[in-house]
């Protein structure tokens, strides 16, 4: 009985913990719709779990979001995007995904414009800061975003792209006019849009577009100005260039993910591959290898490359559930017609915090119930001893002694006459005593295997018991019986 508990409670566990695992879920209500003012910071969560962890990715008007998006970031449960602007309103979908299934969480993005009211002062709640005061305050512009404006010299090659950016607030709403060596830009080169003038965007740079750039934010109350130093570089053959820190030495806990980012800037489009070395001694571990120096390393699957507005390139290198194997030197190498460049980082994987069990290997298949563990042996067993006790008693029946009889009529003297030699007369004894009787009856019997009878086995030591009965009749014979009893 206490064995079909621990069996149906183990059942319950295996079926408890199958009812955990599944597809992903969200863990708390989600607004769905969600607005922002342009140029702060938005944050929009994905609070979904599942066992195993789901994986996510987000999406925008079904364009997947990745680390070439510059104001982009995707967090562990959270997509944040910094310095909002009008082109970033949209659907963005969060897709959760694990071995049992996804989930999505859809959002819509509304982008509020303070800049867009008019000058007489309406507009909506959101725009009250540049609208004018209800007291007939007047207050002079200032930029709401000095951090973003603090870079003022910029330097870009030719193809890529700029943005200077001059938000600013005030009572009554400020107007902005931007020039460049203090000439005045047209509109098509400010942008159509009011709401695209306070972010003054220069794409596909040229050396034409080097200069200073300058916007003039004014009211009633007063005015301010920012300038900005763009120099435009004119591209050279030459083989690329990693720029920055990365990659740099990395730690992951064992099964845990982690990544390698390299920023190449090249004239032209690299190719960014990732590298591995192979430790001495494991070279056959891998189908092919390439030598590199005193080293052999085996090129690993390689990601998108991706064009960032500053003219570099970007590329991921993401491990994942890391093991022992993974630990090691990392290079990233970026190539094109004129040459390649290459940089190496460590990765170091923590130790397993749990221990590892080595199975103990098992005659019988451990997924038999234990009675027929125990009974299958049992049984065996069984058998062979009846089967030993059947054939030590038939041994035992064949070893019996066996009786011969003898039958004689004659009266037992005390000595028995002496018979001639060869006379053939039973009754015929001579004067014998009975052991040179049973002498001569045993040399009798050997005498006679000899003549074609079956020689009986000859033992090295025979015992005999003789026992003699002796029967007298009415008219005066006396029969008398010999058993003699043979035992080895």
């Amino acid at each position: 009985m206490g064995i079909l508990c621990i069996c149906l409670l183990i059942c319950e566990i295996i079926l408890l913990s199958d009812c955990a695992r599944g597809p992903p879920r969200v863990a708390e209500k989600i607004a769905h719709r969600q607005t922002v003012r342009i140029g702060r910071t938005m944050k929009l969560q994905c609070p979904v779990e599942g066992d195993p962890p789901p994986l996510i990715m987000w999406t925008k008007d079904g364009r997947n979001i990745h680390s070439g998006w510059m104001r982009f970031r995707v967090l562990q449960q959270a997509l944040r995007i910094k310095d909002v602007e009008a082109e970033d309103s949209g659907t963005f979908i969060c897709k959760a995904t694990n071995g049992f299934g996804s989930v999505n969480i859809n959002y819509t993005l509304i982008i509020i414009d303070d800049a867009s009211t008019g000058r007489d002062g309406t507009g909506t709640a959101g725009d009250a800061e540049y609208s004018t005061d209800q007291s007939g305050k007047f207050v002079r512009p200032r930029f709401t975003q000095p951090a973003k404006m603090r870079k003022r010299v910029i330097a870009r090659p030719v193809g890529s792209s700029v943005r200077l950016k001059c938000m600013a607030s005030g009572n009554p709403r400020p107007d902005i006019v931007w020039v460049k060596d203090s000439k005045p830009l047209t509109p098509g080169e400010v942008g159509e849009d009011r709401k695209k003038k306070w972010t003054l965007s220069l794409k596909n740079l040229t050396p034409e577009n080097s200069g200073k750039y300058t916007c003039h934010v004014s009211n009633r109350a007063g005015e301010i100005n920012a300038t900005y130093k763009v120099e435009v570089i004119q591209r050279t053959n030459s083989k690329p260039i990693l720029t920055g820190t990365h990659p740099v030495n990395t730690t992951v806990d064992y099964g845990g993910t982690t990544s390698f980012q390299c920023k190449v800037r090249s004239d032209v489009k690299p190719v960014i591959q990732w590298l591995k070395r192979v430790e001495p001694g494991n070279e056959n571990k891998y189908n092919s290898t390439i030598e590199v120096g005193d080293h052999r390393f085996v090129v690993l699957p390689t990601g998108d490359v991706w064009s960032r507005p500053d003219g570099s390139y970007l590329n991921k290198l993401l491990i994942t559930r890391a093991k022992d194997e993974d630990a090691g030197m990392y290079i990233c190498l970026g190539a094109n017609t004129m040459g390649y460049s290459f940089r190496s980082a460590f990765l170091t994987v923590l130790p397993d915090p749990k221990p590892h069990h080595i199975p103990v290997p098992t005659a019988i298949s451990p997924s038999l119930p234990w009675p027929v563990i125990i009974g299958i042996p049992a049984g065996v067993v069984f058998i062979l001893g009846t089967v030993l006790l059947w054939f030590c008693q038939s041994k035992h029946h064949c070893s019996s002694g066996r009786v011969v009889t003898t039958h004689a009529s004659q009266r037992p003297p005390p000595r028995v006459p002496a018979c001639p030699p060869h006379s053939g007369d039973k009754d015929c004894l001579g004067s014998l005593t009975y052991e040179e009787y049973i002498t001569q009856q045993q040399q009798l019997l050997l005498a006679q295997g000899g003549n074609g009878l079956e020689v009986p086995k000859v033992y090295p030591k025979i015992y005999t018991d003789i026992h003699t009965h002796t029967h007298s009749h009415v008219d005066g014979k006396v029969h008398q019986h010999q058993h003699i009893h043979y035992q080895c």
